[in-house]
């Protein structure tokens, strides 16, 4: 399996990341460990989740995946092989959300305790946080990176201006720098990332984890009638969000080449996303052990130039828009 260098961290990453959302909401804990079972032995390394998975389902309180993850690195004995990327700052509920250096320090302790680990490979910012002063949120994880709480530090969902700006304040003050970004992006989604967030990732060689690599779902061919969207509980953003004459166009595209490479129309969604310019490794999420294949095959298929300008042309209005 090659192994990306995810930004400038050192962190050697399989081209697929491992989605942990679904790690005990619709996974429980033995269909996680089946699919991390089978993702990891044959050759994936990468697994992200975040401390607010999964507080959106009635009786839970967020460390939910981090928890099924931490069992199963304690099962497994197989720590030193995982890379574990999680996150912080999201909306935890009770006022617990943010990027002050206080929560900061009081929530990875939390995590590490879930995770069962003693250093988080990669630690998220889950969303920016406007009320706090990016020097004081780069500062705190300077001081966990030096305690050998974390190694790397990685955004998500932050704006190109955002983003330069923290770039500039670590370079100034000499502190680790964000070494990921983590933005929605997928055929469907596309002028979200490349329009402003690509060139800079490019540029200061930021590594890319996208989530929503299969649009929810929709890529994977799932969903082709309203009849289908009673499918998972995705099915009315399904619906509102590419049910239209492009979603089709780009399904009917990811179809044809799925066809001539012998693919599932998963797979070439996800191996488009791995033959971008910039992208380490898009996160995807199984709750299957059927869906962890798709992805391991995914790493191994090898688009040819003629399918992914094809896909491209399919997909090309948003990103223009």
């Amino acid at each position: 399996m090659e192994l990306r260098e995810l930004g400038r961290s050192g962190l050697k990453v399989s081209p697929v990341c491992l989605g942990g959302n679904v790690f005990g909401w619709t996974a429980d804990e033995k269909a996680s460990f089946a699919v991390l079972d089978d993702f990891t032995t044959a050759g994936g390394n990468f697994i992200d989740t975040a401390n607010v998975y999964s507080t959106w389902v009635e009786g839970h309180q967020g460390g939910e995946s981090e928890t099924v993850l931490g069992k199963w690195l304690k099962s497994r004995g197989n720590r030193e092989k995982i890379i574990v990327a999680t996150k912080v700052g999201a909306e935890m509920g009770d006022g617990r959300k943010g990027l002050k250096a206080g929560y900061i320090a009081e929530m990875v302790e939390d995590s590490l305790r879930r995770l069962q680990i003693d250093t988080i490979d990669l630690y998220q910012s889950h969303r920016d946080d406007e009320t706090t002063p990016q020097e004081e949120t780069l500062e705190a994880y300077a001081k966990l990176i030096k305690a050998g709480k974390v190694r790397a530090i990685g955004a998500s969902n932050f704006t190109a201006a955002r983003l330069s700006e923290a770039l500039a304040i670590s370079a100034r003050n000499g502190w680790p720098r964000y070494e990921s970004l983590q933005p929605e992006y997928n055929l469907c989604d596309r002028g979200g990332y490349e329009q402003d967030l690509e060139p800079l990732c490019r540029k200061e060689q930021i590594g890319v984890i996208g989530y929503f690599g299969l649009a929810r779902g929709f890529l994977s061919g799932k969903y082709r009638s309203k009849a289908d969207l009673g499918k998972s509980q995705r099915g009315e953003d399904i619906e509102a969000e590419y049910f239209n004459d492009r979603g089709f166009r780009i399904l009917a595209a990811v179809d044809a080449v799925a066809a001539e490479a012998k693919a599932t129309p998963a797979q070439v969604a996800v191996a488009w996303l791995i033959a971008r310019p910039g992208v380490t490794a898009p996160i995807v999420s199984a709750t299957k052990v059927e869906q962890s294949h798709d992805l391991v095959k995914a790493m191994r298929l090898k688009l040819s130039p003629a399918q992914i300008e094809a896909l491209n042309q399919a997909s090309a209005q948003e990103a223009t828009a």
